[in-house]
């Protein structure tokens, strides 16, 4: 053969092994293609197991879903131990492991299209994994659970006699010796926790099952039970209770370690334990992600605990033009963990343990990483270091060997916190509503924007920064944080720093002007439409500036708090207010500070103000 021929038969193989790659590497994979069909009702779940580890084995770059129903079952689900912040107890749930539905390990460059498809889960799953994944997105897919693990029931009757309650046909329960038990798919409830919610006043507020578990039981009919509840128990009729185990030993999906990862167009209806967990991952976005009851399921709780949860986290978080209602916990929490130093081995190397009994387990330094060294009297940041080495130890404890010498500040029981995973975040045009606790929990050192939200009566302050370094060890000072063009609506009827709309609460025992905790927060151009007095809760802040906002008097909940002050300042330095709009009978005009100089205190075009 000549070499001529020889070349044209080589070129000839390239090409042609250049188009089997592309058809090997860049296809798109049906479920139908495997013979996986919607609307069945039987459990897809190790079959769908293999078709997404087949796709990633091929390189596919689109997994399809056609439109309809496909229910996952624990049974033949992969079962892997996996460390959650913010979670279980070794005593609640030693091992661990999470019953999941789809796992993706290590997938890169694949969307997961549902086509609007509703997914059910069954029993108790944590229902998608991803796992050191890049380049991958979730999009139009509804999920849910056939029996959520939040029982919902109504006060039909209220009288001298007891309680009836009509119990939601997804809450499936028992009596057994007039005792009502609440029961699942392959789970009974025994550790109660519950939050009511007025249908009338759209609020949630704390209450509990201890009454029901003490009274006798009887079935009037099917879903209709009475109660021989004492006579001085009242509950407001109409009025709906929920009620949930404590345990979070799954979550609605876990983001873990993974990079550049979207969720489009996604419905989570209900999760068990804490919600989506992003946990030392890279870049996420939330782009119209409803974490609310699908309509038709008549229900009101979406979430045991919180909806997005974003722990040690780096690049950019971006959430828009999502919707929250029904979390019996924080709907956006973001933060890091602050671990304790429990041993100085030698100068360059410290023992260090996670202290919150939720929170352990999980990787939480890697080797280049820099940190910040922590007073954790006064969340100070007082040093930096730079991760040379890390050693587990235990699940609780961690060796970390420096580049360098420690810093000889060093005092008891302070903290280390990883600077490397803290991430710029944008939260926008989003909806919050339906929550007992708060809207948004924030602690990060880099940018932070928070704009053009609605917060309609969160149980809390509709934002909270905190800085912790005794409680949940989440986090420390922020640096850079805007908040503007929001509108808070009947916000902190049941709780928060002061029953403020907004809290800056760091855990530092001594509140020192000098000292300030965090700095660089700007409040501007929001509208406050509240039924109390306070406004703003802010403590050892420094660069605190609340400007151009506008505080409308509404009449819809009574007065409650405590704190009689539209603004309560402590140990901050360089607060100004300017130009704040009062609109009705707005209570407490007022600013209140302490520890603090009033040469620290700058108001401007905001006459009717009073410092006291």
């Amino acid at each position: 053969m000549s070499r001529f021929f020889k070349f044209i038969l080589s070129v000839t193989l390239l090409i042609l092994f250049s188009l089997v790659s592309q058809l090997t590497y860049s296809q798109s994979i049906s479920i139908a293609d495997f013979g996986v069909k919607p609307d069945t009702y039987e459990n897809i779940t190790p079959r769908i197991q293999k078709i997404i580890d087949e796709a990633i084995a091929r390189h596919s770059t689109e997994l399809v879903f056609p439109k309809g129903r496909y229910d996952f079952w624990p049974d033949g689900a992969i079962r892997a131990k996996y460390f959650v912040s913010n979670t279980s107890t070794e005593e609640e749930d030693s091992t661990k492991t999470k019953t999941i539905g789809m796992l993706f390990k290590k997938a890169k460059n694949l969307t997961i299209d549902g086509n609007g498809s509703l997914f059910i889960f069954h029993g108790k799953m944590t229902t998608i994994v991803l796992d050191q994944c890049e380049n991958l997105k979730l999009q139009n897919i509804h999920i849910d659970f056939e029996r959520p693990t939040m029982s919902e029931m109504r006060y039909a009757k209220v009288s001298e006699q007891g309680v009836d309650l009509e119990i939601h046909p997804d809450a499936k329960y028992s009596i057994s010796n007039g005792q009502l038990i609440w029961h699942g798919e392959g789970w009974k409830t025994s550790h109660f926790h519950g939050v009511e919610f007025d249908t009338t006043l759209k609020t949630m507020r704390y209450s509990d099952w201890k009454t029901f578990n003490g009274s006798r039981a009887t079935q009037i009919s099917p879903n209709l039970v009475h109660f021989d509840t004492p006579s001085g128990f009242k509950p407001k009729q109409g009025n709906i209770l929920t009620v949930r185990d404590i345990i979070r030993d799954q979550v609605g999906l876990l983001i873990l370690q993974s990079k550049n990862i979207t969720l489009e167009d996604v419905g989570m209806h209900y999760m068990h334990g804490l919600g989506i967990v992003s946990q030392y991952t890279e870049n996420i976005t939330m782009h119209r992600v409803t974490c609310a009851p699908r309509e038709e399921t008549k229900r009101i709780i979406a979430s045991s605990a919180d909806f997005m949860h974003f722990s040690g986290c780096r690049g950019q978080i971006t959430i828009e033009d999502c919707k929250f209602s029904g979390a019996h916990d924080d709907p956006v929490n973001v933060h890091g963990t602050n671990l304790r130093m429990i041993e100085k081995m030698d100068n360059n190397r410290l023992k260090l343990r996670f202290m919150h009994g939720q929170s352990y387990g999980f990787n939480a330094f890697f080797a280049g990483d820099t940190v910040a060294f922590v007073h954790a009297s006064s969340m100070i940041r007082f040093e930096k270091g730079i991760v040379k080495a890390v050693e587990r130890i235990s699940d609780r404890n961690v060796i970390i060997t420096f580049q360098n010498v420690v810093p000889t500040g060093l005092e008891a029981n302070d903290c280390v916190e990883n600077m490397t995973w803290t991430p710029q975040v944008l939260i926008k045009n989003n909806y919050f509503t339906r929550t007992n606790t708060r809207g948004i929990l924030l602690t990060t050192p880099r940018k932070a924007v928070i704009e053009n939200n609605i917060f309609y009566r969160t149980g809390m302050s509709a934002i909270l920064i905190e800085a912790d370094a005794e409680g949940w060890y989440e986090s420390g000072p922020v640096r850079d944080v805007t908040i503007r063009n929001n509108q808070f609506i009947d916000c902190a009827y049941q709780g928060g720093p002061g029953n403020a709309v907004i809290g800056i609460n760091p855990s530092n025992k001594i509140a020192d002007f000098k000292k300030p905790v965090h700095s660089n927060i700007r409040i501007e151009n929001n509208v406050f439409t509240t039924f109390d007095f306070p406004v703003l809760y802010a403590k050892s802040t420094e660069g605190l500036v609340f400007s151009g906002n506008t505080i409308i008097r509404s009449n819809t909940l009574p007065p409650q708090s405590e704190n009689k002050k539209m603004f309560y300042f402590n140990g901050c330095s360089r607060v100004e207010i300017s130009n704040t709009k009062m609109s009705g009978d707005v209570w407490g005009r007022n600013i209140n500070i302490e520890n603090m100089p009033k040469s620290n205190l700058k108001v401007t075009g905001s006459k009717k103000l009073a410092i006291e």
